[in-house]
């Protein structure tokens, strides 16, 4: 048992050591300095970064299915997962030359569509060993429970960040009061920019229990022609798919809601910042609320996946993230649920407080169900080509929900009706669930 477990923990130490990149990097630090400070003005910036992020997925949604299958083919994760964390933490580490105002900055932007590539890649093959470390009953709470404790690790790298190393906005110190540790300088930045060097060795400490412990799939007896092999099986993966009704609709559906949810999770902090006039420290304090109530919903999700399921959690969070979107819709300056309650009062903030955190909560249990219904969709013996192509139908349309929020914005001139098509993309991933077996491949096969 004790082997077991070390198995498990090593396993869940990958989301751990990976997270800073999707918390930092991503979505509340980097991403916004870059924007904001690096490029020319903030309309060049959210250009260019919106520019490298599409090219980084069309190389994820196109290569992650045959790597794959290739690595099935032949056997071992751990090369590939090892290969692509060395790109992660080469690019990563290069974000520091970001410079405020720089005329140059394509050196910076190889950097982050190598850590782009090199996060992803490693989690597809990762989240490929899952079946590994429990049977079917139990892979839904050990999903749950990594997912949950690579929030706390965001949660603890973005506190470091903001408590030791940004200064509050307009003063020398952090919110902590005190001077940016190793002598960062504000005027540069340092504090933004040392969040990708800072990414690169929490990663290189943390994986270090994943190497030791992590199960692997063994090698097969015979890896000669496993390129050949692994093209073969991923076209014929991919000739037959719209005959597996039920992967096939699953695949579809996850498509539509995880656009939806990876919209909220790109506009939330721009829609804040727009709609109430929200700073960086709120923003920081509605990324902690977000992180550390998504680390508990993901816990208890991965808890009721291996009682009830994960479609019922899929289907459950989807409802809710729904429900979240309408009223965030429906709030404003001085207006909650369309209602009129004083310029003055701070009932909106903390509506949008609470929606953060059920974003996060449902976000969390949703993206950990997620991967559990692959595995009881997914042919076993090509787990790894599945996740690939679970990582091509992420990809595939990442820019949809960019897209129309853009299209809706600009024909409502309207920041808050410009996020309805979201709702619109949860409904139909749940619409889509309908003709995805509760119990998966495994019963039906």
């Amino acid at each position: 048992m004790a082997t077991k477990k070390r198995k498990i923990w090593g396993w869940m130490f990958f989301d751990w050591a990976n997270q800073p990149f999707h918390t930092l990097i991503l979505t509340f630090i980097f991403g916004p300095y870059f924007i904001s400070a690096v490029a020319a003005d903030p309309v060049e910036g959210q250009a260019t970064w919106s520019f490298v992020t599409t090219i980084g997925a069309i190389s994820i949604a196109l290569l992650a299915p045959i790597f794959g299958a290739i690595a099935d083919a032949s056997g071992p994760r751990r090369p590939w997962i090892a290969l692509f964390s060395l790109l992660y933490v080469i690019g990563v580490a290069g974000l520091w030359n970001a410079v405020p105002g720089m005329e140059d900055y394509t050196f910076v932007l190889i950097c982050f569509v190598l850590a782009m590539i090199g996060a992803e890649f490693s989690t597809v093959f990762v989240n490929s060993l899952l079946p590994l470390l429990g049977n079917r009953d139990e892979i839904g709470r050990i999903s749950g429970s990594s997912w949950a404790f690579g929030y706390w690790g965001g949660l603890v790298s973005l506190v470091l960040v903001l408590g030791f190393m940004a200064p509050f906005p307009g003063n020398p110190t952090t919110i902590l009061g005190m001077e940016p540790v190793f002598g960062l300088d504000p005027a540069m930045r340092e504090g933004d920019r040392a969040t990708g060097p800072l990414s690169a060795i929490w990663f290189l400490v943390f994986i270090i229990p994943f190497a030791l412990w992590a199960p692997d799939t063994p090698r097969v007896a015979k890896t000669t022609g496993a390129v050949a092999k692994g093209f073969r099986e991923l076209w014929r993966t991919i000739v037959t798919l719209p005959k597996q009704r039920e992967l096939f609709a699953y695949l579809m559906s996850s498509m539509f809601y995880r656009d939806a949810l990876n919209g909220l999770f790109l506009f939330g902090g721009g829609y804040a910042a727009g709609v109430l006039g929200w700073e960086t420290f709120q923003l920081g304090v509605f990324g902690i609320i977000a992180a550390f109530l998504g680390a508990i919903g993901a816990w208890i999700g991965g808890i009721s996946d291996s009682r009830f399921g994960p479609k019922p959690v899929i289907n459950f969070c989807i409802v809710a993230l729904i429900i979240v979107s309408c009223v965030t819709i429906s709030t404003g300056p001085g207006e909650v649920f369309f209602m009129d309650v004083g310029a003055d009062s701070g009932l909106p903030t903390l509506v949008f407080y609470i929606c953060g955190g059920v974003i996060g909560a449902a976000g969390g249990s949703l993206q950990s169900a997620s991967r559990t219904m692959l595995v009881r969709q997914a042919d076993p013996a090509k787990m790894t080509e599945a996740f690939g192509i679970y990582a091509l139908a992420g990809k595939a349309t990442a820019f949809l929900a960019p897209l129309l929020i853009g299209i809706a914005t600009v024909v409502s001139e309207s920041q808050r009706i410009g996020v309805t098509p979201v709702i619109a993309l949860f409904v139909i991933g749940l619409v889509l669930m309908a003709w995805v077996s509760r119990e998966g491949r495994a019963v039906n096969a």
